[in-house]
């Protein structure tokens, strides 16, 4: 299926056919417009010329960090985010031999997903959450008990990215997030 997750052919053909790609752009959604995030990857490979992870982290961190934050950088916060690029990359490399789509390919059921998202550098429990219902709403990637890991990421409606097919679904997406920030305020009030 082709991700439209980025609003940009290009980058969303690169996020379709890369695994790396999809895992770096949800490690980049974050403080950072959601379809910029996924833009990243593109910038990335445009800049360093390719995605593979042995050699993101193999490159040297602090010219690797001055190509991620030169504008237009692949994150509001890029020299920072390039350390966190390199980080899963190396994880990638050492746990999986460079291959990210081995992370679900091989997972045993939801809960084992999990477990390997969580493990995975810069993917708390609700990054790994959303990334399993991506993988299952948009991938097909379903290992048996997705929906129960996922909780409320697994229901129909506009909740996260894994909801982003389009522009529209990308605006009630962005909708519903402001909803629950408005009501996560007023009950702090």
């Amino acid at each position: 299926m082709e991700l439209t997750i980025a609003q940009d052919p290009a980058a969303d053909k690169i996020l379709s056919e890369d695994p790396f790609a999809l895992l770096m752009g949800m490690l980049l959604d974050q403080q950072y417009p959601m379809e910029h995030a996924f833009r990243g990857p593109a910038k990335l490979l445009d800049r360093f010329g390719t995605l593979d992870p042995a050699a993101l982290a193999a490159a040297e961190p602090e010219s690797f960090a001055d190509m991620c934050a030169t504008p237009p950088a692949i994150h509001r916060y890029g020299r920072s985010m390039a350390g966190r690029v390199q980080e899963l990359a190396r994880h990638v490399v050492e746990v999986y031999d460079g291959d990210a789509s081995r992370v679900w390919t091989e997972a045993r059921n939801g809960a084992d997903l999990m477990k390997r998202l969580r493990a995975l550098p810069g993917y708390g429990e609700q990054k790994a959450k959303i990334f399993t219902a991506l993988l299952a709403k948009q991938l097909d990637v379903k290992p048996s008990g997705w929906t129960k890991v996922v909780g409320d990421y697994g229901k129909k409606g506009y909740r996260s990215v894994a909801d982003v097919v389009d522009a529209e679904s990308l605006g009630k997406v962005r909708a519903f997030k402001k909803q629950k920030k408005a009501a996560a305020a007023a009950a702090a009030d």
